[in-house]
């Protein structure tokens, strides 16, 4: 059975990527939302990760609306990056050096790649997509994907160490 301070901690972390999605959303190639819940899972595990992912995935296609697609990717990209993440967080125990720390940033790169790519599969199976429009949809997704993987890259190494500390301090 869940505590209420358990529940309460998972609310607050569904909240700040909520917040942090929404207060960013208009500015294209910029989130904050892969680190954050790459903090929260690693911190937290794999369990909670995933509840803090499913219930975000879920509140965020309330907010922004239901498309059949965006329902799907979110429902498998972020409670699987969450599973991954905190996993990792459990066999990465202890201090995080340079080493850890680039196998952390070069994952969620890798990820958010894998974001794009998930996204340009489901779509074009999902509406039907002709070879030369989902040839068009692919080519189009590289004007978000370079961005958001640079902005993964420069967020998740300033800010995971820091993020995770103050996760930690405040504790489980």
């Amino acid at each position: 059975m869940i505590k209420s301070k358990d529940l309460a901690r998972l609310a607050m972390c569904v909240a700040m990527l909520i917040g942090a999605q929404l207060a960013l959303s208009a500015l294209s190639g910029i989130e904050v939302v892969t680190v954050l819940l790459l903090c929260f899972a690693f911190s937290y595990g794999w369990r909670d990760g995933v509840l803090i992912a499913v219930v975000f995935s879920i509140l965020r296609c309330i907010i922004f609306g239901f498309q059949i697609n965006v329902i799907i990717l979110y429902l498998i990209y972020y409670p699987l990056f969450a599973l991954f993440f905190g996993w990792l967080g459990t066999r990465l125990k202890g201090e995080v050096r340079y080493k850890e720390l680039s196998i952390i940033v070069g994952s969620a790169m890798l990820f958010t790649a894998a974001f794009t790519m998930l996204d340009n599969a489901l779509s074009a199976l999902l509406f039907s997509f002709s070879a030369a429009a989902a040839k068009a949809y692919f080519i189009a997704s590289l004007y978000t994907l370079v961005p958001h993987v640079a902005c993964v890259a420069v967020t998740v190494a300033i800010f995971f160490l820091p993020l995770t500390r103050v996760i930690n301090r405040i504790g489980k």
